[in-house]
Formats: C-alpha cells, sequence, structure tokens
C-alpha cells in the first residue's frame, strides 16, 4: 500500500513543531489569549488580565508557557511586559479549529 503523507506528517522535525504549537495553546485560556492578541497585536500582562478576567499568576503562567514554546514573544517597557504572537498563521489554526465539527 502506497499512502502519500502530509508533509508535516512526514517530517518528523515538522511533526515535532506542529505538536509542539498544539500542545502550546491547548487549553481554553491560552486560545483566549491567542484571540485577544489577533485583535489587538500586543497586550501587557494586565491588560490580558483584565480581558480575561484572571489572576495575574496564572495568565503569566501560560503566558510564559507559550513564549517557551515560540507561540508568543514579549518586550518589557519599564515595570510592564507586553505580549504578541510569534507565529503569523495562528488565525488560520483558529479558523480551522473552528470549523471542526464534535
Amino acid at each position: 500500500m502506497n499512502i502519500q503523507l502530509h508533509p508535516v506528517i512526514s517530517d518528523p522535525e515538522k511533526l515535532q513543531h506542529a505538536s509542539t504549537i498544539l500542545k502550546a495553546v491547548a487549553h481554553p485560556l491560552r486560545l483566549k489569549v491567542v484571540g485577544y492578541l489577533l485583535e489587538t497585536r500586543e497586550l501587557s500582562v494586565n491588560d490580558l488580565c483584565g480581558v480575561l478576567q484572571a489572576e495575574q499568576s496564572l495568565v503569566s503562567h501560560h503566558l510564559i508557557n507559550m513564549r517557551k514554546k515560540g507561540v508568543l514573544a514579549c518586550r518589557r517597557e519599564g515595570v510592564n511586559i507586553y505580549y504578541r504572537l510569534q507565529i503569523d498563521q495562528m488565525a488560520s489554526l483558529l479558523d480551522c479549529i473552528a470549523g471542526c465539527r464534535v
């Protein structure tokens, strides 16, 4: 049997990268962060805590996790830390997820 695999599946490096990205956003709060950053381009930790209505320690934990996995980038301005998406295709990923039927 000759099965033609998608390029992501057939390349171990691409497969690992895809797995890392999916794990990094696989949480409702993290998906919300991605959604807000798609709309605003950049938000401070305090702004994200406000829109997510979540404690700063919880939000920071998720932001750090996504930054370590390459989904987010950040910059410091005085005492504030601002986050932005590092991956341009995140809108396509959310669109794909939204189109999936359970």
